[in-house]
């Protein structure tokens, strides 16, 4: 039987003295959308709903309102405040949030919450000002889960056809035990440049992989995901003259959001001074490792009290990937280009 060889693409989705180790992103290799259905012609992209949980935090707790500005309407706090991505859409112990004055009673009771829930220290708090000035609104996401089974490592090819550098690939290929391909589930296959794939996990967590060239929206991407899964009726099962092949992943990022520095909150005395976003992300044959940190920094003017046929499915090309948990993805990330994701460490 002919085999088709199909090709898809990921889409993932401070002040220089007080956060002197918060290096911005200067490149455009890869950019970070601050709302799951922002539009933007960027090839490699990535969206992680820590920020959104700073804001609704922010707004469910602390403003106890939807967030407007002094200087007139936002459509950056206009969008957030309709909390598309919320806690309800992430298990408990994915993630942890704090707010308050920023003083050592604050700093000591995110320091031990972190370290005891996820292991982990904040980097993105290295360097605040804890004397009582600032009010924080802080929140963490950490994913760490592994596929059913490790996937076999492939040898080193070409991502797309304009790169020239060869990354790591894992999957399945001919070698490959038959066990191997219970960690995959097709959700539909409608050509070599058209194709889904879930990679089963160990936990609750979905990884999936959209071969595609569109560049819309993730919102907009995933809508057609899910429609296609659902209209699709060949077989699900991946079969035993099927392949697979992905890139390993591996990147760090650090954003601000300008746009909404030094805006002050609308019947408040809070004056937005940082709002910071970290994502730390590595997929390998065996798993997921995911962390992001977001944080919003204010300055007080007074204290605030405290609230088919048989295919190939070779991710060598343009493609998105989703982190599903609940009913809607809370990481996205597109690759165009594999081998400049991997040097950003």
């Amino acid at each position: 039987m002919k085999k088709i060889v199909l090709t898809l693409m990921a889409m993932f989705v401070f002040s220089a003295s007080a956060f002197a180790f918060f290096k911005k992103n200067t490149d455009t290799e890869l950019v970070v959308m601050p709302m799951f259905s922002t539009e933007t012609a960027d090839q490699n992209k990535v969206w992680v709903g820590t920020f959104q949980l700073v804001w609704n935090d922010l707004m469910d707790n602390v403003v106890k309102a939807p967030i407007e500005f002094t200087d007139g309407p936002s459509n950056f706090a206009e969008e957030f405040n309709k909390q598309e991505f919320n806690k309800n859409m992430i298990s408990e112990n994915s993630y942890y949030t704090a707010h308050g004055v920023a003083n050592m009673n604050l700093k000591n009771q995110i320091d031990s919450a972190l370290m005891e829930k996820f292991n982990e220290t904040s980097e993105i708090l290295q360097g605040m000002d804890w004397t009582g000035r600032n009010y924080l609104v802080y929140a963490m996401l950490k994913k760490d889960f592994e596929f059913i089974s490790a996937f076999d490592e492939l040898k080193k090819e070409k991502f797309g056809k304009l790169n020239k550098e060869k990354v790591q690939y894992f999957g399945i290929d001919e070698n490959s035990i038959s066990s191997l391909r219970d960690n995959v589930r097709v959700l539909f296959y409608n050509g070599e440049n058209d194709f889904a794939v879930e990679l089963r996990t160990k936990q609750n967590d979905r990884v999936v992989l959209y071969r595609t060239d569109e560049n819309k929206a993730f919102s907009a991407i995933y809508e057609d995901l899910t429609k296609k899964a659902s209209e699709y009726t060949d077989s699900r099962i991946f079969g035993k003259e099927d392949k697979l092949k992905v890139p390993f992943i591996s990147f760090k990022s650090n954003n601000e959001y300008p746009e909404i520095e030094g805006k002050t909150i609308k019947d408040t005395d809070l004056t937005i001074d940082k709002a910071l976003q970290t994502i730390d992300f590595k997929m390998d044959n065996k798993g997921v490792k995911l962390k992001s940190e977001a944080a919003l920094i204010m300055k007080m003017s007074m204290p605030v009290p405290a609230m088919r046929k048989p295919a190939n499915f070779y991710f060598d090309n343009t493609f998105v990937m989703f982190l599903i948990e609940k009913d809607k993805p809370y990481f996205a990330l597109r690759v165009a280009d594999a081998a400049a994701l991997n040097k950003k460490k």
